[in-house]
């Protein structure tokens, strides 16, 4: 055979933008062996046949087929067979954008509440519409220097689950109706998990309605809540309203995403409703 009818591996590489350890992973699986290999160079060379052979390989390996399945189609050219492949190939993309689609949004939710926590306005009390949610509640009791049971508490939320559970800036801890209106902020009554839409829970989830609620954030994290939660209550009692339902208290950037403990923004929400009874307060 003579070599001049033959293309080099560094000649194919060339024209079809690959590297030569990709032809040779190719002849090393058993999908594209070069026509004829010098046994005293060991250099190897591939025929016009190959090239043929080696666009159909680019083609499929574009459309994101496995290298086996390319090469059983290889070894067993059918039109039935290729169209099945494919039909197949078809329905793993669609599964695949649907899934980077769900991620896009997950990571479309988190950035805007970190650009939302960035422009805080730390300290001050608002009264605001918190929109409806999904959680996701396991019982505590919780204390804030004690991260351990936190933990706990997000592992017990992740058992069973077909895919991991995606929490940054979800999970959050709550204080009871009664514990706030006596006034007990130190301990915490319940660890939450916000889902978002795209989210699927497998086990029971608390289906919250839009809540109105007073809110404040502030710098730093959920050891620097009590003193907040005392001026939510007092600011309850100005407004002439009720505690409505547990809190929630959120890390909205916390050391999952900074190292400098000054650059945290805890939010606490607390439902409230208008004073049952003239004169009367149920805080």
């Amino acid at each position: 055979m003579s070599e001049q009818e033959l293309f080099q591996i560094g000649e194919v590489a060339k024209m079809y933008q690959l590297s030569v350890s990709t032809l040779r992973h190719y002849e090393q699986v058993g999908l594209l062996k070069p026509e004829y290999t010098n046994p005293e160079t060991g250099y190897r060379y591939y025929s016009a046949r190959q090239l043929e052979q080696l666009t159909n390989i680019r083609y499929l390996r574009a459309l994101d087929l496995p290298l086996e399945e390319i090469t059983a189609y290889i070894g067993n050219r059918d039109v039935n067979v290729i169209a099945e492949k494919l039909r197949h190939q078809k329905r793993l993309i669609v599964q695949k954008q649907q899934e980077l689609e769900r991620i896009e949004r997950k990571i479309t939710n988190r950035l805007d509440q970190i650009e939302d926590a960035l422009g805080s306005e730390l300290e001050a009390v608002r009264r605001v519409k918190m929109p409806a949610s999904r959680m996701v509640l396991t019982a505590g009791p919780v204390e804030f220097h004690s991260y351990l049971w936190l933990e706990k508490s997000i592992r017990k939320m992740e058992a069973h689950q077909k895919q991991p559970l995606t929490y940054s800036g979800k999970v959050g801890v709550s204080i009871s109706r009664e514990h706030l209106m006596q006034g007990v902020f130190e301990c915490y009554d319940a660890v939450f998990l916000l889902l978002d839409p795209e989210d699927e829970y497998e086990g029971a989830v608390e289906q919250l309605p839009e809540q109105e609620c007073l809110t404040v954030r502030f710098r730093g994290s959920h050891d620097r809540s009590p003193v907040h939660y005392a001026k939510l209550l007092e600011q309850i009692r100005t407004e002439g309203l009720d505690v409505a339902g547990p809190s929630r208290e959120v890390a909205l950037i916390d050391n999952s995403i900074s190292d400098d403990p000054e650059t945290f923004v805890t939010e606490i929400a607390v439902p409230v409703r208008p004073r049952l009874h003239s004169g009367r307060s149920m805080i």
